[in-house]
């Protein structure tokens, strides 16, 4: 229990000092990290910083007191959070039009991003659909073409929906015949989904409107007649309430939401979430059943041949992964992690005859997607961190490697078993996307766009480095700088991490770390645990108990490229988002010695209550909650609104979030800026960032993401003391 109580007279609560042992490259130290959930005393001199008001409110976890003096910054909207977000925003920004360098760094992130853009081909009655940007639409439209080479048809411009390019394409999915498509629209970066269905013959929108649906693809029916797709009930407050009992629905073309038929509840478990699936030959509606965001899944089927038949647990006992792949009549493939940390394939028999036999057995590498494509299995591997991809017959039978153009990051690999042909994407951190068609019957691969983004590769290089974290275990980490021919140390560097939720980091090419490459800094990527790159054990080896293995990790890789001569404390900054914004907030309470500036992005920060808002009850399989009187400790231990020290000097700090993220709501940011400008003894500034008519990250329009990347590198260059390199073309 978690029972809220006010601090009597004024007085406050010792807390118990936690020790944290941190490796410092070869050699090893001792800290003693002092969770501070109440402060003693201010900061001697006046606060530079917009007051933020120290309120009175202490909750009791187990035993345990926790003063929460920001809670009121949880209201996003009451009046006075509104001035203090009004102050912040005009002190941040104030700071950064300081920096002489922001025009030329806009005006270069603007070049790099004035491109024509495509997404990948896909194939529908006929036709193809794609989304594309000219380089300079706030949001990419959507396109129909008869083949590769025609002039193509735009059939849904989000940019039609707002005047400042804030509501964009959440989700979308063709009918069989290809006429309908039902499109999500998100406002203002929200996970809120309002679906609309477009005639793609007339052009026109049906009158229905379907709301209250945050994840999935609607599936169609092979007789177009409507699709599945997962709903919510309704909610008065859309930012904040948590958001459970979430249920599977048909909806028939022509009809209001009202007369949805539920098609699959679980009234047991309403923190389950369903997305649907219907098999290429129309014969099945496949549930995938989810559990927060842990990889453990549930599978059902549904054969939609018989109007009475039932709903088939089939794999129900959330122990491992499980996800469809094909299927051959009643005979399904699919991947799993049961008996494999690194993946594999099975065939299941759903007859009450059949049973289930493996297809394509456990590898060294760790299994990402599998696709059923063309009569074959592409099956696409992380080999330290990089792509692999492996294709075989249904029955498993190796048919060899596809060749890649180098090494990097391939994905795709979507299309329908009878298609004769397949498309992929390649990027590496230099190299700018480029889709290929693979020709399933000749085997080979050709380029169909390229991007013509204006920077030379050619004077970039990326080498991939392993080092050892705390407790011995070898980590790899790309690092991507500029091509010298002599030696070149204590370069400005951005180290960048995730580690959770089995994410993987993979090399992406991006215009903004373009940009930053060009300014003379040097990108490392370190792909800790926490993330997917070595399978199920290295995800689990960076959860719960384990977290402080992903905060190891990092802080190993700071030294290490401090170590190697790459960088020097005063010119290497972290960066992470989401959960990577947690990973950067904890490492720089635990080691504010270590980095010259820091920028935490949309980061959970709040631990012990971070499970009460929206979905975040959902990441409960990664952190555990502090309901929980064995995981409160941990939490608590690392929690980065709950471990700022009062008098300690932090580096330059520049936190970013949103007024519109519903996901991982902005409370967090906001309460952990607030008690990091109360607790700071130096001099070097906390600054916030706070974006409106925005989300997690998702959906922002060119103009809010070309500022924000502006903001971030100007920040740099005044916090690493830079003096950009690179020249308008």
């Amino acid at each position: 229990m978690i029972r809220a109580r006010r601090a009597l007279f004024g007085r406050t609560f010792p807390v118990p000092l936690f020790a944290l042992s941190v490796l410092g490259g070869c050699t090893s130290s001792t800290i003693a990290v002092e969770p501070t959930p109440v402060q003693v005393a201010p900061p001697e001199a006046p606060s530079p910083y917009p007051t933020a008001r120290r309120g009175d409110v202490v909750d009791d976890y187990h035993g345990t007191l926790v003063a929460d003096p920001y809670r009121w910054l949880e209201d996003p909207n009451s009046p006075e959070t509104r001035r203090w977000i009004e102050a912040e925003n005009v002190h941040t920004h104030a700071w950064l039009a300081e920096v002489p360098e922001r025009a030329l760094i806009r005006a270069r992130l603007e070049e790099l991003s004035n491109n024509e853009r495509f997404g990948l081909p896909e194939a529908r009655a006929g036709r193809y659909f794609f989304t594309y940007n000219d380089g300079v639409m706030e949001q990419s439209v959507l396109c129909r073409a008869p083949d590769l080479e025609s002039e193509p048809e735009v059939v849904l411009d989000p940019n039609d929906f707002s005047d400042d390019g804030t509501v964009s394409l959440g989700g979308k999915s063709y009918s069989e015949d290809g006429r309908f498509l039902a499109y999500g629209l998100s406002d203002g970066g929200s996970d809120w989904r309002t679906y609309r269905i477009r005639d793609l013959e007339t052009g026109e929108d049906l009158e229905e409107v379907l709301e209250w649906i945050k994840w999935g693809t609607p599936a169609w029916t092979h007789d177009n007649a409507g699709f599945f797709y997962a709903r919510y009930p309704e909610t008065v407050d859309r930012m904040r309430a948590t958001v459970k009992s979430n249920k599977l629905y048909y909806h028939r073309l022509g009809t209001p939401q009202s007369e949805d038929e539920v098609v699959y509840e679980d009234l047991l478990n309403t923190s389950r979430t369903f997305a649907p699936m219907v098999t290429d030959d129309g014969a099945f509606l496949v549930i995938y059943a989810s559990q927060g965001t842990s990889r453990n899944n549930g599978l059902y089927f549904k054969d939609l041949r018989d109007p009475d038949a039932v709903v088939l647990h089939l794999f129900d006992s959330f122990d491992a992964s499980y996800v469809p792949i094909g299927n051959e009549g009643w005979t399904f493939w699919i991947q799993t992690d049961l008996s494999a940390p690194k993946g594999r394939v099975i065939r299941y028999d759903l007859a009450p005859s059949g049973g289930q036999t493996e297809v394509v057995p456990e590898r060294d590498e760790a299994l990402e997607d599998v696709s059923f494509v063309g009569g074959r299995l592409f099956a696409t591997y992380l080999s330290d961190a990089k792509t692999v991809v492996r294709m075989f017959t249904p029955d498993g039978e190796d048919l060899g490697e596809l060749a890649l153009p180098g090494i990097g990051t391939a994905s795709g690999f979507g299309g329908r078993q009878d298609d004769t042909e397949t498309f992929y994407t390649f990027s590496s951190y230099t190299t700018p996307s480029t889709i290929f068609r693979y020709d399933i019957e000749s085997g080979e691969s050709t380029e169909v766009r390229s991007s013509n983004v204006p920077f030379d590769s050619s004077q970039f290089v990326t080498n991939q480095v392993f080092y050892r974290s705390k407790d011995g275990t070898r980590i790899p980490m790309f690092v991507t700088r500029a091509r010298v021919s002599g030696p070149s140390t204590g370069q400005p560097t951005l180290l960048y991490g995730y580690g959770g939720f089995n994410i993987s980091q993979r090399p992406r090419f991006s215009a903004s770390i373009a940009a930053w490459l060009e300014m003379g800094g040097v990108y490392a990527v370190a792909n800790i645990r926490g993330g997917g790159e070595y399978g199920r054990a290295w995800h689990l080896a960076g959860t719960l108990q384990n977290k402080q293995n992903v905060f190891d990790d990092f802080i190993a890789a700071a030294e290490f490229l401090i170590l190697s001569g790459v960088t020097t404390r005063d010119r290497l900054a972290i960066a992470g988002g989401s959960n990577g914004g947690l990973l950067v907030a904890a490492c720089l309470n635990q080691r504010p010695d270590l980095f010259g500036a820091a920028l935490p992005a949309v980061g959970v920060q709040d631990m012990l209550r971070y499970h009460l808002f929206t979905v975040g009850w959902a990441w409960a399989s990664d952190y555990g909650t502090a309901d929980d009187p064995e995981m409160f400790p941990t939490l608590l231990a690392y929690s980065p609104l709950h471990n700022t020290k009062a008098g300690a000097s932090y580096p330059p700090t520049l936190i970013t979030t949103a007024d519109h993220d519903d996901r991982v709501v902005p409370a967090h940011s906001f309460k952990y800026a607030a008690a990091l400008q109360y607790a700071q003894g130096g001099t070097d500034p906390i600054l916030i960032r706070i974006e409106t008519r925005a989300g997690h990250g998702a959906g922002k329009s060119r103009s809010q993401r070309l500022e924000e990347a502006t903001d971030r590198w100007a920040f740099l260059v005044r916090a690493l003391d830079m003096q950009p390199a690179f020249q308008l073309q």
